[in-house]
């Protein structure tokens, strides 16, 4: 959160786009590590509250074709 000049949530998923870890509102300019936890290959950083707004949960499931299809919990569509 270094050069971050807003709060942010940061959401952790593993290989799978599994959210395994939700940190909500991060605060900003401030240089402690925040740690996802073990196993974490994904971290998505949204505008700090939205996670809650968008009633966000450890169990959830991303979807996005960075993640490797044929791990994914929820994979994209074929085009």
């Amino acid at each position: 959160m270094k050069n971050t000049l807003i709060p942010l949530d940061m959401i952790f998923a593993d290989e799978t786009g599994t959210v395994r870890r939700i940190h909500e509102n991060a605060v900003p300019l401030d240089r402690t590590p925040i740690p996802g936890g073990d196993g974490i290959q994904y971290v998505l950083e949204i505008n700090g509250g939205m996670s809650a707004t968008l009633g966000l949960s450890p169990g959830d499931e991303m979807r996005h074709p960075a993640i490797a299809q044929n791990l994914a919990a929820w994979p994209c569509a074929a085009e």
